[in-house]
């Protein structure tokens, strides 16, 4: 009988973790308790300077009241980065058939400040066709305002000894407000689909 009750004891308590930790099961993961928070209370992106691959200054939030796809990267990533950055040029190309400039915006911000220079992110912007004006490469200028992103977009980033980090990867839309509105699977496709619910002519 006591072990019949401590067994019913651990399975109960497993549970509620569960359910915790999934929003009670409204999502299977914490990738999914992550973005479903962020759809139902779109959270204001803290002000951060950033450098672009041409050494220019500019600020996030940004003035102008476009929507942003915000990627996060590092760019000596042999593997999901370079991905991630051809998927991008798909919806580049997107934008620029529908002469979506005036209210598009695509962002990919490196977290690897000691290595990725200007002169880094702008090899990774001519090799995946960033053009600097759409589609911007750019790293924060503080260590400060480089957690103070990840913190608010629930980036992790770990150390990795073959690879040099280990991260979570999806595409963050912020909306004309300077919130992060939704967080969307890593696709060229689902990301233009997100574009449709912020953008008036998509």
């Amino acid at each position: 009988m006591r072990t019949l009750v401590a067994a019913f004891l651990i399975a109960a308590a497993g549970i509620a973790v569960f359910t915790w930790a999934t929003d009670g099961f409204r999502a299977a993961t914490a990738e999914g308790v992550r973005r479903l928070a962020v759809s139902e209370s779109p959270v204001t992106i803290p002000g951060v300077t950033m450098e672009d691959m041409d050494g220019r200054v500019l600020h996030l939030p940004q003035s102008g009241g476009k929507t942003l796809l915000i990627e996060f990267i590092y760019t000596t990533c042999p593997t999901i980065c370079q991905d991630l950055g051809e998927g991008f040029s798909q919806v580049l190309e997107t934008v620029r058939e529908r002469k979506l400039d005036d209210q598009v915006g695509l962002m990919s911000i490196s977290f690897d400040l000691e290595n990725d220079t200007p002169e880094m992110l702008r090899h990774y912007a001519e090799h995946h066709g960033a053009d600097g004006k759409i589609w911007k490469v750019v790293r924060p200028t503080s260590t400060s305002d480089l957690e103070a992103l990840l913190a608010t977009f629930g980036v992790k980033v770990l150390p990795d000894p073959l690879y040099g980090f280990q991260h979570n990867v999806a595409i963050h839309v912020v909306d004309q407000t300077g919130k992060l509105a939704r967080i969307v699977d890593a696709d060229p496709a689902v990301a233009i689909e997100a574009l449709s619910e912020k953008v008036d002519r998509l």
